[in-house]
């Protein structure tokens, strides 16, 4: 149980608000009234016993009065004072108000967190408003249709002495492009939502088909388990699970990936892959010691239960074929990713190890190691072409910035980097945050 700076300044405000004298307190817990008081005041240390019969004095469990939440809640004060450079956060005092003032300090906390998926949110629907061609196509279908709807009202407004005929005609196509109108209005709203709107809509393509199975994955937690036990109930519901997927697109690249993961889960097993992993996560180490290839298992240590490993592989045009993300490391859905991730300057060193240690943008900005590796394949021979494959491993990294960090974002036209040599468009961001 750790035991910080904090310990004290609990101790003496918990102590005032049950109205209890030091005197007191030493008594029940058996200590001095003098040891009592440079404990409170962080002046003496505290042995776990007797912090454990000064919390049973108070009525509470040691773990409130040692580090635990306390020194969590502490380290995003940090964060929220880093994320707002300006404001002159005095740090040297930060124990002394989440101590004091615990509520306080998670209200702050708790903004800075909300402030950052507020963020992160932004990010992605300029991803998505930007450089989704399945919105573009939507909203064109959308003014085509209110064009039609707008002209044909004009025709039987304007035109008193219409022939009967002639006017059922434009009245039937004013009720279809109406129902073209109201269908589209429905389907986008519904894309927009997340929700992909029914079957046809997604089947009309209004929703990408790689986005459809990367939100199925992200929902079943990325591990499909059945695979691994070949249990015939959990595979049932696997089958269940992608029959389930709006588009025909999306259903087969599920039975792609499933295919896949089986692979990977025969060449991998599972636990002596775990057991392997705790002696060092480097993929090239473990794919020759399971007779396997890189990318193979820098994809099962991404996919294992509960890992925080971010993946991403593409191919030689540089287009994301499947994306896993890793906390605070933001992938963009549509548009053209950073081209200074080291996912790209493994393309161009086939079968060369690409290792990086990188940090997103921003004051408080979350540094990974990067290890990326490109495999060509020639599935037609010599005589056909030879078809390259990239994929990177995002590990977070909590250590302290190395010498040639590198600097990169998710997407140009988000990144706040000013002076980022490998930008191709303007941000809309403000810069030098």
């Amino acid at each position: 149980m750790a035991i910080t700076a904090l310990t004290g300044t609990r101790l003496r405000e918990r102590r005032l608000a049950l109205g209890l004298r030091q005197a007191d307190l030493s008594r029940q817990a058996g200590i001095s009234p003098s040891y009592l008081n440079l404990i409170e005041h962080n002046r003496r240390k505290v042995t776990p016993e007797v912090l454990a019969r000064l919390a049973a004095a108070l009525g509470l469990e040691a773990e409130a009065l040692a580090g635990g939440a306390g020194q969590t809640l502490a380290e995003d004060l940090r964060a929220a004072a880093a994320g707002l450079p300006g404001a002159a956060a005095e740090l040297d005092r930060l124990e002394e108000f989440a101590g004091r003032y615990p509520g306080w300090a998670a209200v702050t906390a708790g903004l800075q967190a909300r402030a950052g998926q507020l963020e992160r949110a932004v990010e992605a629907l300029n991803d998505r408003m930007t450089h989704d061609p399945h919105l573009s196509a939507a909203l064109h279908e959308l003014l085509s249709a209110l064009t039609s709807v707008r002209a044909t009202a004009e025709i039987l407004a304007e035109t008193g002495d219409l022939d009967p005929g002639l006017q059922a005609r434009f009245h039937r196509n004013l009720h279809l492009d109406s129902e073209r109108l109201a269908g589209g209005a429905e389907a986008l709203v519904a894309y927009l939502d997340g929700t992909g709107g029914t079957g046809a809509a997604r089947e009309q393509g209004l929703a990408a088909p790689q986005e459809e199975v990367e939100d199925w994955l992200a929902a079943q937690g990325w591990h499909l388990a059945a695979l691994e036990t070949g249990d015939p109930a959990g595979l049932a519901a696997l089958e269940e699970g992608v029959a389930g997927l709006a588009s025909s697109a999306a259903r087969e690249l599920a039975r792609a990936h499933l295919a896949r993961a089986a692979e990977d889960a025969r060449a991998l097993p599972l636990a002596p892959f775990a057991a392997a992993l705790k002696e060092g996560a480097d993929p090239a180490r473990l794919a020759a010691g399971f007779g396997t290839d890189v990318i193979r298992a820098m994809r099962r240590m991404a996919l294992l239960p509960g890992a925080e490993a971010g993946f991403v592989s593409c191919d030689a045009s540089g287009t994301l074929t499947f994306r896993k993300p890793a906390p605070g490391f933001p992938l963009p859905r549509f548009g053209a990713a950073c081209p200074l991730w080291p996912l790209y300057a493994a393309l161009g060193r086939p079968m060369q190890p690409v290792r990086a240690q990188v940090q997103t943008p921003g004051p408080s900005g979350a540094r990974f190691v990067a290890l990326a590796f490109c495999q060509p394949r020639l599935s037609g021979g010599f005589a056909g072409p030879e078809l390259r494959e990239a994929a990177m491993l995002i590990l977070p990294d909590p250590g302290p910035a190395q010498p040639g960090v590198l600097g990169i974002g998710s997407t140009c036209r988000i990144c706040p980097r000013p002076d980022c040599p490998a930008r191709r468009e303007p941000t809309i961001t403000r810069e030098g945050v």
